[in-house]
């Protein structure tokens, strides 16, 4: 599925058109309907010269929306041996302010480009 092609019911002015690379809750249904309101359109893809880390969560609100008060962190190595394996979520730009609320303090949202040739936004670590 392509940008164009995503979500035909969605009206055209808010048509999901940002790339968001998820390695980790955002690809959960329940973390999708609270946060996005709808579950989103996923295609795989990976990032490559970073590794992942894991972090424990303080926020009770993400961690009852996630089931985990452990959730995967991304860092940046620049070894092109490193890739983190995920999806790319198709969301609008107002889902993707709703994606930084979500987001603890931790995570820091970052333009990359992915194995793909995609260009998407990523939360790494701060």
């Amino acid at each position: 599925m392509t940008e164009a092609s995503a979500d035909p019911a969605l009206p055209h002015a808010t048509r999901p058109d940002v790339a968001l690379f998820s390695y980790g809750t955002l690809q959960l249904p329940a973390v999708q309907l609270d946060t996005f309101g709808r579950l989103l359109t996923a295609e795989p893809d990976v990032l490559p010269g970073f590794t992942t880390d894991y972090l424990e969560i303080q926020d009770a609100r993400v961690t009852g929306l996630s089931g985990r008060d452990v959730h995967p962190i991304v860092r940046r190595t620049g070894n092109h041996l490193d890739k983190v394996v995920g999806a790319v979520l198709w969301i609008t730009e107002d889902e993707l302010e709703a994606a930084d609320e979500y987001e603890v303090e931790q995570y820091d949202r970052v333009s990359v480009t992915l194995s793909s040739g995609r260009t998407a936004w990523v939360y790494v670590a701060r």
